[in-house]
């Protein structure tokens, strides 16, 4: 275990007083432990945080070369997305699409820093009525194009017939359950923390809460293999593996891309692949997702929050 800092030694350390501390805890998911008592917090974690939560990052010097042949995509994993991927490297074998995992934050900073050339996102805004336009207009100006790939339905999965018995956000603080988490930095994450929140569970009493994988596939087998009882993560990854899910909300889970680079050939040519029958046939083999607006600009509205308010709500009803 790495070095662990005092509430005193970690408000110096983020340069900040002991209430703020405490603030940054409830509200904004800061890593921390109560031990005997006290709570204690792993540098590296807070280390992480910190970095996770860095919105001013500089842009490269050089700008990447445009896109001619090899799309690199970069951000918040999914299922659909990798066997996309795989059908647009069948499909066109004259251009090459790759993926690196790094994070629905992770894709955006690397977009900022010309690393690659589409980043992957579902970031729900703070209101928690839109998705991706509010981190993505902290970091990025101009704001990138952003087009949807496809909604899915996020929750908690949990094992096969739910011996836990676990029916909502709330009964994750039972008492001997473990769980697996995301990592900082993931659209999941900061909806798991949201929900914790809200459900007035302190995430780090939770064991397991520090154990991160890198996938949503990570978190299905953990669960499956019995490593954890509950984990969060997306309706298909339940699907497939035979384990059982309590929803929360359906999510968007956006393509993004620099306004310059939008027309370029192999960008357009996967663009087009979310039009296509083979597509919308590979998603409808999974429980979870929706196409329904795949491929399709998306644009921040004024009106947000209450219409996507009651868009959540009548979904869930479904």
């Amino acid at each position: 275990m790495g070095k662990l800092l005092s509430t005193k030694e970690v408000a110096r350390h983020l340069g900040v007083n002991e209430k703020m501390v405490y603030a940054l805890i409830a509200e904004k998911g800061l890593p921390a432990s109560k031990v005997t008592g006290k709570w204690v917090f792993p540098q590296h974690l807070v280390d992480q945080w910190v970095e996770a939560h860095t919105i001013n990052l500089p842009a490269r010097a050089g700008a990447m070369p445009g896109v001619q042949g090899l799309l690199i995509i970069a951000g918040s994993n999914d299922p659909l997305l990798e066997q996309a991927i795989g059908l647009f490297n069948a499909t066109h074998t004259d251009h090459l699409a790759v993926f690196g995992n790094l994070g629905s934050m992770g894709g955006i900073r690397s977009l900022k820093q010309e690393l690659c050339h589409m980043a992957t996102s579902h970031m729900l805004q703070e209101n928690g009525s839109d998705y991706n336009f509010e981190i993505a207009g902290e970091l990025m100006n101009p704001m990138p194009v952003v087009v949807n790939f496809c909604r899915r339905r996020q929750g908690l999965i949990v094992a096969k017939g739910n011996p836990r018995k676990i029916k909502a956000t709330s009964d994750l603080g039972q008492s001997g359950l473990r769980m697996v988490n995301r990592r900082l930095g993931t659209g999941t994450r900061q909806l798991l923390d949201r929900e914790l929140q809200q459900a007035g569970v302190n995430g780090a009493q939770i064991q397991g809460y520090y154990d991160e994988v890198q996938r949503h596939m990570d978190v299905g087998l953990a669960v499956l293999s019995g490593k954890a009882d509950a984990g969060p993560g997306i309706q298909p990854v339940a699907e497939v593996l035979g384990l059982e899910f309590i929803p929360w909300r359906w999510e968007r889970y956006d393509l993004m891309i620099h306004k310059e680079r939008f027309f370029d050939q192999t960008i357009q040519l996967f663009l087009g692949l979310l039009h296509e029958t083979a597509f919308h046939r590979m998603a409808a083999g999974f429980k979870g997702y929706d196409t329904t607006i795949s491929g399709k600009m998306i644009f921040a509205h004024p009106r947000a929050k209450s219409e996507n308010n009651s868009t959540l709500q009548s979904e869930e009803a479904q």
